[in-house]
C-alpha cells in the first residue's frame, strides 16, 4: 500500500505556522487582510468562499467578503477592484470563479495590484513564475509542490506527467517542476496514446477535471500520484481525475480526494496573503 499524503493534516500545520506569524504583525500595527469577490450564487463558489472566510479566522486574516449579484456589470465589478487596490487594510485581492459569462476573466485579473494578487494569475505573477524568479505563485501548484516535497523524493531528474494545461493548475506547476529540474510532458485532450506517456512517470499530476480518467493500470509501479481533481458523482460522493483504488496498488505515494490537493490551496492562498502584508511592512512592491 502506498503512503497517503495528507493534505488536510499539512494544511493545518501550515496555518498554526501562520498564525505565529501574524502575531509579530499586529503587534506592528498590521492586520493582513484579505478581500474576496464572489458573483452571482453558483452553491459551490459559496462554499468556496465560506471555507476561505473561515480559514482567515483561524489565522487571524481580516476576511472582507464583496458578493455581487448575477448581473454586475463589468464596470461595477472594475471599480471594486480600484476600490480594493486603494484599501490599506486589504492586502490581498481574490475574484472567486467562475465568472458570469459577461464578465471578462482576464480584464478582472489584469485590473488587480501585483502586489495584492495572492491568487498569482496576474500577467507579471506569471511572467515571473516563467523566468524562474516567482513573487505570487498560483495557489493550488504551489500547494502541490509543498505535498511532493513532504515526500522527501528528489524531484530533479524525475520524469513529471501533467494532465491537463490550465493556466490554474498545468502550465504554472508544470513550470515549477521544470525549475526544480524535472522533465516534464504535459498531456491534454488531443495528446495521443496519453496512458504510455503517463505509464512512464516518475510523477503524475492529474488536473484535468475528469472522474477516474487516469486508470490504476496507467501507473508506473513506485509513481508519486497528486490528484488535483474534484468530481462530484451521481451518488454525491467527491472523486478525483485518477482511478484512487486501482492507482493505489503500485504508488508509492498518493493524495486522496478529498483531503489531499485542497485543503492545501486555502493554506497557500493564507501563506500569499501573509506574505503580501509582510512585502507591504518591509516597503517591497512588484515593480
Amino acid at each position: 500500500m502506498p503512503t497517503i499524503i495528507d493534505g488536510k493534516s499539512q494544511a493545518k500545520d501550515i496555518k498554526i505556522g501562520l498564525h505565529r506569524e501574524v502575531g509579530p504583525l499586529k503587534e506592528n500595527g498590521v492586520i493582513p487582510g484579505l478581500a474576496v469577490i464572489l458573483v452571482g450564487d453558483d452553491s459551490a463558489s459559496q462554499v468556496y468562499v465560506k471555507a476561505k472566510g473561515k480559514a482567515c479566522e483561524e489565522v487571524g486574516i481580516s476576511s472582507f467578503q464583496h458578493r455581487l449579484d448575477e448581473d454586475v456589470t463589468e464596470d461595477e465589478v472594475l471599480k471594486l477592484i480600484s476600490e480594493l487596490n486603494n484599501d490599506e487594510k486589504v492586502h490581498g485581492i481574490l475574484v472567486q470563479l467562475p465568472l458570469p459569462p459577461h464578465l471578462n476573466e482576464r480584464t478582472l485579473t489584469e485590473a488587480i495590484n501585483p502586489d495584492k494578487d495572492v491568487d498569482g494569475f496576474h500577467p507579471y505573477n506569471i511572467g515571473r513564475l516563467v523566468l524562474g524568479e516567482p513573487y505570487f505563485q498560483p495557489c493550488t501548484p504551489l500547494g502541490i509542490m509543498r505535498l511532493l516535497e513532504s515526500t522527501g523524493i528528489e524531484l530533479s531528474g524525475k520524469e513529471a506527467v501533467v494532465v491537463g494545461r490550465s493556466n490554474i493548475v498545468g502550465k504554472p506547476v508544470a513550470l515549477m517542476l521544470l525549475h526544480r529540474n524535472a522533465t516534464v510532458t504535459i498531456c491534454h485532450s488531443k495528446t495521443r496514446e496519453i496512458q504510455d506517456k503517463v505509464g512512464r512517470a516518475d510523477i503524475v499530476i492529474a488536473a484535468v477535471g475528469r472522474a477516474r480518467m487516469i486508470q490504476g493500470e496507467w501507473i508506473k509501479k513506485g509513481a508519486i500520484v497528486i490528484d488535483v481533481g474534484i468530481n462530484r458523482k451521481a451518488d454525491g460522493k467527491l472523486v478525483g481525475d485518477v482511478d484512487f483504488e486501482g492507482a493505489s496498488k503500485k504508488a508509492s505515494y498518493i493524495t486522496p480526494v478529498p483531503g489531499g490537493v485542497g485543503p492545501m490551496t486555502i493554506a497557500m492562498l493564507l501563506y500569499n496573503t501573509v506574505l503580501a502584508a509582510k512585502r507591504r511592512q518591509s516597503g517591497l512592491k512588484a515593480s
